[in-house]
């Protein structure tokens, strides 16, 4: 008998030592690919806040200061709040395993990829912040994405449908606008970080799109139209654009789905 697939993901979200996360979240996806890990259903205590390092402190997105790139301190700021995006969706994955029981064998498997690969996107980042003398926590962060998934905590479809198809979709539009500003100063080392991290990104989308597609064929759901009721209740003021078609379109949206959120659209 393995060790139980739930607790094990329960255990890494709930883990507050940084390298330790990213030891756990890795071992994760190998355990269950030698088959260590078994996902029989168990009752975890809830968890209101994922364990997290002390240090960045978490404030407002209004708080966050906007600094330029073309500084050292602008370019670290910057990919410190990609690192804490990538940090945030370690836990989001482990989320989406321990908390959502009784699916799919395969479900467990693309989110224990998809918490190591986004490990892998955080130590790149942090990798790049030392080589410029800084280090996760130097710049304070928000806790957008962890609020989400509280408002999903109950629901899976919920889950797949917000999280990973709009807010990591998201990161998807905006990964090549950022690439560019890094080529701009003559940081071709972080442009190589997120190539990586788009081409893996997509993926991860891909994986939210297939489960929510799924779990609305399971509740008798038509898909586009149940996505874009629940775009409605939760994000009222519009979808940011440009989309990053292309991108989308390996994700798992189709080109229906695409003219629907362009006509979404919102400036800022």
């Amino acid at each position: 008998m393995g060790n139980n697939l739930h607790q094990a993901a329960h255990d890494c979200l709930t883990c507050a030592d940084l390298d330790e996360k990213l030891a756990r979240a890795t071992a994760l996806w190998q355990d269950w690919r030698d088959g260590r890990l078994v996902p029989e259903e168990r009752d975890l205590p809830p968890v209101e806040q994922p364990g997290r390092p002390a240090q960045p402190e978490l404030v407002p997105p209004s708080r966050l200061a906007h600094r330029k790139i073309s500084t050292g301190e602008g370019r670290a700021a910057l990919i410190h709040a990609v690192a804490h995006i990538e940090f945030n969706a370690i836990n989001l994955a482990c989320d989406a395993a321990s908390r959502f029981q009784g699916l799919p064998d395969a479900y467990y498997g693309d989110w224990l990829r998809v918490a190591a690969e986004e490990a892998h996107h955080f130590s790149l980042l942090q990798e790049r912040l030392r080589s410029l003398g800084y280090r996760y926590g130097d710049f304070p962060a928000h806790n957008g994405l962890w609020e989400l998934a509280q408002k999903t905590a109950d629901d899976p479809l919920r889950r797949m449908a917000l999280v990973p198809r709009v807010i990591e979709a998201r990161g998807l539009d905006v990964t090549p606008g950022m690439m560019k500003r890094f080529e701009q100063v003559g940081d071709e080392q972080t442009v190589a970080v997120l190539e990586v991290i788009l081409r893996e990104e997509v993926g991860h989308v891909e994986s939210g799109s297939r489960w929510f597609r799924y779990l609305c064929d399971q509740r008798g759901l038509d898909p586009e139209t149940h996505y874009f009721e629940l775009l409605d209740d939760y994000f009222r003021d519009g979808i940011r654009c440009p989309l990053h078609r292309e991108a989308r379109l390996q994700a798992g949206f189709s080109e229906a789905e695409l003219e629907r959120l362009e006509g979404m659209c919102r400036k800022g």
